[in-house]
């Protein structure tokens, strides 16, 4: 049985409102992989679930220094930032995620939860304006694709309202 095999089997018995014997199922596997950035991750991500944000914090940066790539790294950045947030450790959070959106800009996962980081750092403006970006490039449908423009428009106004607002501007063209 592959490494991989390993992971998916005890992430597929797993019982999120009870993940201490998941944990206890991963540590023989991090003893035995303590270098494995994959392993390093899934360990920090049941420890999270768990709701033992300080550990799954260092896992996570455990497994982004070991060189997690792919869709592993996407997720391990969406989960890390979150639990910085989670942490209190607002600007953090949002650095995480301004470095994850810079790899994976066409995450909308990453984006949203780009925003709920930002909100939490009080950047209100920027936050609002993350939101309507992720519903004008994700959402399809002939009622909002009318409206994109203005949607965009809009998006980028709240944006700048971060450098003082300009009451003037009116960003949907009315």
């Amino acid at each position: 049985m592959t490494l991989d095999d390993q992971l998916e089997g005890i992430f597929e018995a797993r019982d999120r409102n009870n993940m201490q014997p998941t944990i206890e199922a991963l540590l023989p596997i991090l003893e035995k992989h303590p270098g494995n950035p994959r392993v390093l991750y899934e360990v920090g991500g049941a420890y999270d679930t768990a709701g033992e944000e300080s550990a799954a914090a260092s896992f996570y940066e455990r497994a982004l220094d070991a060189g997690l790539s792919g869709d592993l790294l996407r997720r391990c950045h969406l989960q890390y930032g979150s639990t910085l947030r989670n942490l209190g450790e607002f600007a953090r959070s949002a650095e995480v995620f301004e470095r994850a959106r810079a790899q994976f800009p066409d995450s909308p996962s990453l984006a949203v939860f780009e925003a709920i980081s930002l909100h939490a750092c009080g950047r209100l403006d920027e936050a609002v304006a993350a939101l309507l970006d992720v519903v004008a490039a994700g959402m399809h449908s002939p009622d909002l694709e009318r409206y994109k423009p203005a949607i965009l428009g809009n998006a980028a106004h709240i944006r700048s309202l971060a450098d003082g607002p300009n009451p003037a501007h009116r960003p949907d063209g009315r």
